[in-house]
């Protein structure tokens, strides 16, 4: 009886670590966001565990039936698309629900795209704030209000398509020149991280559309 939180790489598969490859072979189940994604990596690592969707739009309905099977021996591996399940991805509620049951979570160390974005920016690590995912609509021009007033360096996640509109924001909210770094592409062929100005690293985008995951990495207020 017990949770394994598994991170899975982000782009490299060969930041997966011995660990986790043990802990997906000797699982009972392996709960997975994305099956045929995760069919991939299991295939590349001939595990031949068990999968079952695991995801944002399922996992209110099938919490209870999970925990009852935990509760009744089974040992289940929680896994998402890339990095570490429950940051900015399914995770949260489930282990939420182990605990209160008195179920054993175990989380194994791994690779989430945050840490490697925050130390190669440049910027101050010391101490940061994740914020993941901006609102889109509701709530957005709030949140970016109280933003502005923080001191630490924060974290963002961004999809390529909404980029240089949030960077406009950090150079409306921030100002122009405020430090930051966009990092593309971490651990992949294609990787790279662009440093600058607010309104330096908006120029570059605005020249060159972006593509894949991208984390910004934003300085704090002086």
């Amino acid at each position: 009886m017990k949770l394994y939180i598994v991170p899975t790489p982000i782009g490299n598969l060969q930041d997966m670590t011995f660990r986790a490859v043990e802990v997906l072979k000797t699982v009972d189940l392996i709960l997975a966001e994305d099956t045929r994604t995760s069919g991939k990596l299991l295939k590349h690592f001939e595990i031949g565990t068990h999968m079952q969707s695991h995801h944002m739009h399922n996992e209110h309905k099938t919490i209870e039936t999970l925990i009852k099977r935990m509760q009744a021996g089974e040992t289940f591996a929680l896994i998402s698309d890339a990095g570490t399940p429950a940051i900015s991805d399914p995770g949260f509620l489930l282990t939420r629900e182990c605990i209160a049951n008195n179920i054993p979570v175990e989380c194994l160390p791994g690779a989430t795209a945050f840490v490697p974005a925050l130390v190669n920016s440049g910027l101050p690590n010391d101490k940061f704030v994740f914020e993941g995912f901006l609102p889109v609509k509701k709530g957005r021009q709030t949140r970016f209000k109280i933003l502005a007033e923080e001191t630490r360096t924060m974290i963002f996640y961004e999809s390529p398509h909404k980029l240089v509109k949030t960077l406009g924001h950090f150079c409306e909210y921030f100002g122009e020149d405020r430090q930051l770094c966009v990092s593309r592409e971490l651990t992949k062929l294609y990787e790279e991280n662009i440093r600058g100005t607010a309104k330096e690293v908006l120029a570059h985008y605005e020249n060159k559309p972006p593509k894949g995951e991208i984390v910004v990495v934003v300085d704090g207020r002086k």
